[in-house]
């Protein structure tokens, strides 16, 4: 086992494929799964799987890139440290669901600890994905919600893949509507009040399922509904077209300016929203500077519209 060969695991993880990775590497496609084959065989285990769909980490495979990064990370700061080598490009990624709170911790990490050389991955996507992601350790965390609806089934999945909740907050459920929409002269917006006008959910792709939904109530029907797959879109539409989505109640002004305000909707709901890890790893330096990131932001609206679940 080589230093070389952890180098290339940790990359393949990183690039999502080995197509890809022996790009970054700067090697031949069959070079790095030969190497990573030999890897597996000395060690007698199977760090990856390979199917159509791609390469994927097993268990055995997850434990080890924990190791791994360690190893490689203890060996850079040696490296600077006697050999004045030059510090390696910062790697981080997490998988969020579509919160501009996400966007505010991952633009304070890169403001305050970005070197001059990083390879930072934000991923606004679906919830099935969240949890692939960071089971497979393509993110090093995942943000999404629990509510009483999905609580079991999400929990269930979590458990399945090796990962864990950590509960950042509780909000109540707002709408989010632009800044000139009918329904802002009210205080509270009740499920009647929003029958004339469109609801815009998060598409969840393969994975449609009721539980999978980023918006609360999604097993109620709607006269209009639109699909989107971005946030900027879904803002979009909420301007140009009087519709509505249901979240926390976070708005970020400083992302999205003053044309989207929250307003409280009135339903007996609570919105848990917290990040997701792998068991199988603790989140390295930059994920826990990530976590403060997230905890901090949070804690700006606590006496607004969030209780705090942090200390």
């Amino acid at each position: 086992m080589t230093l070389q060969q952890l180098r290339y695991i940790i990359e393949v993880v990183n690039s999502g494929s080995i197509n890809e990775a022996s790009k970054q590497l700067f090697i031949t496609q069959p070079s790095l799964s030969s190497a990573i084959k030999e890897l597996e065989t000395e060690l007698n285990i199977m760090i990856f799987t390979r199917t159509t769909r791609g390469i994927h980490l097993t268990s055995e495979g997850a434990e080890f890139l924990s190791y791994a990064r360690q190893i490689i990370e203890q060996t850079q700061l040696l490296e600077q440290r006697y050999l004045n080598a030059k510090p390696s490009p910062q790697i981080f990624s997490v998988s969020t669901q579509h919160y501009a709170f996400a966007v505010n911790a991952f633009v304070q990490l890169i403001r305050q600890y970005g070197h001059d050389e990083y390879r930072f991955k934000l991923r606004e996507t679906r919830t099935y994905e969240i949890i692939e992601d960071v089971h497979n350790l393509k993110s090093e965390l995942g943000v999404l919600y629990l509510n009483d609806f999905n609580k079991k089934i999400i929990e269930k999945l979590l458990k399945e893949n090796d990962l864990s909740f950590h509960p950042l907050f509780e909000a109540s459920p707002h709408i989010f509507v632009s800044s000139t929409h009918p329904l802002t002269k009210k205080k509270k917006a009740s499920l009647h009040d929003l029958d004339e006008y469109p609801c815009l959910t998060f598409e969840q792709g393969d994975y449609n399922s009721f539980y999978f939904s980023e918006e609360i109530l999604s097993t109620l029907s709607h006269k209009k509904n639109i699909e989107v797959s971005d946030r900027a879109t879904l803002f979009n539409l909420l301007i140009g077209l009087n519709g509505y989505t249901i979240s926390t109640g976070i708005v970020s002004a400083d992302l999205n300016g003053d044309n989207i305000v929250p307003i409280p909707l009135d339903v007996d709901e609570t919105i848990c929203v917290g990040w997701i890890t792998n068991t199988k790893g603790l989140p390295g330096k930059l994920g826990q500077i990530y976590i403060q990131a997230l905890k901090e932001i949070v804690s700006c609206y606590a006496s607004q519209n969030i209780r705090l679940l942090i200390d």
